[in-house]
C-alpha cells in the first residue's frame, strides 16, 4: 500500500533546520522533518500548511518542491513524501499532535541528533543542511 505524504524543509533567520522528534511509529524518538499524510482530497499545500500546524504550531507557506523519497512504513506499506521548502509566517513554535519535541537545529546538531534513516543524505544531496 502506498501513503502520500507531505514534509517541509524550513530554515529560521539564522539558517537553522526545523526538525520534529517522531513520538510514534514509524522512526519513534528519531528526528525528522516536520510532516505527514496527505488526506484525500487535500492538496499537498493544503495538506503541509494543516501539519505544520499541527506538528509544530506554526503556520508556513509552501514553496517549491525541494525532493520526493520512499520510505518503508508499517505493515508493508510505503510512504511517497514529496518534501517542499517552506517559510514561516505566523505561529509559535510548540511541538504537538505526533511530536514529541520540535526545534531548530545547526549542522552539529544534525551530527549529534538520532535521525531519521536517511534524512541527512537525502539533505546533502538536495543542498537543504543548516549552517
Amino acid at each position: 500500500m502506498h501513503v502520500h505524504a507531505v514534509g517541509a524543509i524550513i530554515f529560521d533567520e539564522t539558517n537553522r533546520l526545523l526538525l520534529v522528534k517522531r513520538a510514534r511509529p514509524p522512526s519513534r524518538g528519531r528526528w525528522s522533518l516536520p510532516g505527514g499524510r496527505v488526506e484525500p482530497g487535500e492538496s499537498d499545500v493544503t495538506a503541509l500548511r494543516r501539519e505544520l500546524r499541527e506538528e509544530t504550531g506554526l503556520l508556513v507557506e509552501p514553496g517549491p518542491l525541494a525532493g520526493t523519497v520512499d520510505l518503508p512504513g508499517p505493515d508493508g506499506s510505503v510512504y511517497l513524501v514529496s518534501d517542499y521548502r517552506a517559510t514561516v509566517v505566523g505561529g509559535v513554535l510548540t511541538p504537538g499532535d505526533d511530536a514529541s519535541d520540535a526545534r531548530w537545529c545547526t549542522l552539529r546538531d544534525l551530527v549529534r541528533l538520532p535521525l531519521t534513516s536517511g534524512l541527512h543524505a537525502t539533505l546533502t544531496a538536495w543542498n537543504a543542511l543548516p549552517d
